[in-house]
């Protein structure tokens, strides 16, 4: 049993980003308590926590990316697991929370699913959600308990200002980012710049105009996450016709799906850099990516949810 700061936790890590996890724990000062993940023959999911967390403040840490479904699944059961265990608290932590693009109904008859997965959560026993970087500020509003949205821009704008790179402009790939990009351009002292683009279809991409002066500069485009790297592509190769200079890329999110890293490799960019909310697989690693971590961002969070002193600090 681990008590830090008089009180009784536990740290569990499923299966999505073990490493992050585990940074995390070694940051806060406690080892990852163990719990057993096991499959049916048909696929079903099992979980045995083989030591007691009655009473305990428990953090459970799951990315909901690549596989989705399953990652959801698994932090579900094992919030029942939890709960059905008397844990006196649940709080989940989602480094990068999956159905965050659905976060509205941009057509007649589509669902919210960023709702339905809160809700899920909640029903599950979730008694708190820590999160990074949603797609939407507006999920919050989905939960009925607390839940922290932690930001990794303080992270990367102090990577971009150790560069010391001159005459930089800062870019958002859409309109939806501007908020984002404005923020890391005052950090930076910076103006900045928007890629006018049109959505014909899901994760395709077509650049229509560029918005400020990129001709001469070095441009820092950044976006929440990459996906299939097809905005941060199709925008590289649009700023470059306009002049730009260097080009780096930045997101919070690599979920490098289908031909992405193919296509980065390809692009007019000389450097992505990336925080480590979602594990890579090495053959999803490249010359030109930084991966940066948040564990201390995060395991400092989980500190300050422990001892009940406000988060909000941690943001800036």
């Amino acid at each position: 049993m681990a008590v830090f700061h008089g009180s009784k936790v536990k740290i569990f890590s499923l299966s999505s980003n073990k490493k992050l996890a585990k940074d995390i724990a070694d940051y806060i000062g406690i080892p990852i308590s163990n719990c057993e993940v096991s499959h049916f023959a048909d696929g079903e999911i099992n979980i045995n926590i083989p030591e007691t967390v009655r009473g305990h403040k428990v953090f459970v840490i799951q990315s909901t990316c690549d596989p989705v479904n399953e990652n959801i699944m698994e932090l579900l059961i094992m919030i029942d697991a939890l709960k059905r265990a008397s844990a006196r608290e649940i709080n989940v932590l989602i480094p990068y929370y999956g159905y965050s693009r659905q976060d509205r109904k941009a057509k007649a008859r589509q669902p919210i699913s960023a709702k339905l997965v809160a809700d899920l959560l909640q029903i599950a026993g979730c008694t708190r959600a820590i999160a990074m970087d949603l797609h939407a500020a507006q999920i919050q509003g989905f939960f009925n308990i607390p839940i922290d949205n932690f930001r990794s821009l303080p992270i990367i704008a102090e990577y971009i200002k150790a560069k010391n790179i001159p005459n930089m402009v800062v870019v958002s790939p859409d309109h939806g980012g501007v908020a984002r990009a404005r923020t890391l351009a005052d950090v930076l002292g910076a103006p900045i710049a928007i890629i006018d683009k049109m959505r014909p279809e899901p994760n395709v991409a077509e650049v229509m105009n560029i918005i400020g002066k990129v001709k001469g500069k070095n441009c820092i485009i950044i976006d929440d996450m990459i996906d299939t790297a097809g905005s941060i592509s199709a925008a590289s190769v649009a700023l470059k016709e306009a002049g730009a200079l260097d080009l780096i890329a930045c997101c919070t999110h690599p979920l490098f799906s289908g031909n992405a890293v193919e296509l980065l490799k390809k692009a007019p960019i000389s450097e992505v850099v990336c925080t480590d909310t979602v594990e890579l697989p090495e053959s999803k690693k490249f010359s030109k990516l930084t991966q940066l971590s948040v564990a201390k961002l995060l395991g400092q969070g989980i500190i300050n949810i422990i001892d009940d002193q406000g988060v909000s600090t941690l943001f800036q």
